[in-house]
């Protein structure tokens, strides 16, 4: 099984491995079915841009680094109620974020290493509400790697899921204030998973929102946030590839975020998540087949040979670029499109 982009997908080839849902959080689409190019046009107008299939060339990957689907889920529809419930000015529903940061925790320490789900794998509706959990469990990782106690990644877990909980009055650069108010008024949230939604914006060079705070008053669990939002955004709503993001992140190291934080964030987040096609410096091609002893050197299978190995092991081989089959996408909808003028 590996995740591809849409414009990746060959009908002859491959088959859908994990239901795709709408915005009722519905299976529009079931596993095990190959998608006709009608289908793959409505997909596209729907802006879904992520799927995971089954083909020859990903067999045998689980992509067990990545949070169970079901679960998943269950916490975008939390946190989807959230927001809905202080839109309705209904009580908060403490005991629902509460589990979920439970059920986020438990996903992220049962794992070496976490891959994150596309929120552009969902229709357009969800994908706020996939974002703040995306960023909860990236903010878990790094917690949990900087050995944070079990309570203090309790916190830092419920202010990463609703650091954007102020868009639910503004759009505005003032929702992480608003986020703020929202958070500190009830008692049985800590003051800094409010703080974690109050600087999420914030820069160590002063320059960030709200306030414009700078680096000695900016929380450690606010820089963590900032960090998994950062990386969240540009690569499920920009469309960046891991590298490129982590390269970006340390482009500011020190200016926006803590050199520290910074090469956490480096040595924690796979570069290249399972199902990725890459080419090697020797000139080979492989695929990523499993995030396991080291998230920057993860294990491979070379796709000429099918030999298997780690790149822990095998220090001089590197990647040196990502490969996406964009053309047989292309043909297909481009051949669809021919028929579709002559009806």
């Amino acid at each position: 099984m590996r995740l591809i982009s849409l414009d990746e997908y060959h009908p002859q080839t491959m088959e859908l491995a994990r239901p795709v849902f709408d915005k009722f959080r519905r299976i529009l689409l079931a596993q095990g079915r190959s998608i006709h190019p009608t289908i793959l046009k409505k997909l596209e107008d729907l802006d879904i841009r992520y799927i995971f299939v089954e083909d020859a060339v990903s067999k045998g990957i689980t992509m067990e680094e990545m949070v169970d689907m079901p679960t998943w889920i269950e916490c975008i529809q939390a946190v989807q109620k959230t927001y809905d419930a202080l839109k309705q000015k209904a009580p908060f529903p403490l005991k629902d974020v509460q589990l979920t940061v439970k059920k986020l925790v438990d996903e992220v320490y049962k794992r070496s290493a976490v891959v994150l789900v596309p929120t552009t794998f969902l229709a357009e509706e969800l994908r706020h509400y996939a974002h703040a959990v995306n960023v909860s469990l990236l903010s878990i990782q790094l917690g949990k790697k900087k050995g944070l106690n079990q309570l203090q990644v309790k916190d830092l877990a419920l202010g990463s899921l609703l650091h954007d909980i102020g868009k639910v009055q503004t759009e505005d650069e003032n929702h992480p204030e608003v986020g703020f108010e929202i958070l500190r008024k009830n008692r049985e949230i800590s003051l800094l998973s409010a703080h974690v939604a109050y600087q999420h914006h914030e820069t160590l060079d002063g320059s960030g929102k709200p306030r414009g705070v700078n680096s000695s008053q900016i929380h450690e669990y606010a820089q963590i946030c900032a960090l998994a939002n950062t990386y969240e955004n540009m690569t499920s709503k920009e469309g960046y590839a891991p590298h490129e993001v982590l390269e970006f992140i340390m482009s500011k190291s020190g200016y926006w975020f803590k050199e520290e934080l910074v090469q956490l964030f480096i040595r924690e987040v796979p570069i290249y998540p399972p199902g990725t096609k890459v080419k090697l410096n020797t000139g080979e091609e492989a695929i990523i087949t499993r995030v396991y002893k080291n998230p920057q050197r993860p294990d491979i299978r070379l796709l000429n040979s099918d030999t298997e190995l780690s790149l822990v092991d095998h220090p001089t081989l590197l990647v040196s670029e990502v490969i996406a089959d964009n053309d047989k996408y292309k043909k297909t909808m481009d051949t669809y499109k021919e028929k579709e003028g002559t009806q």
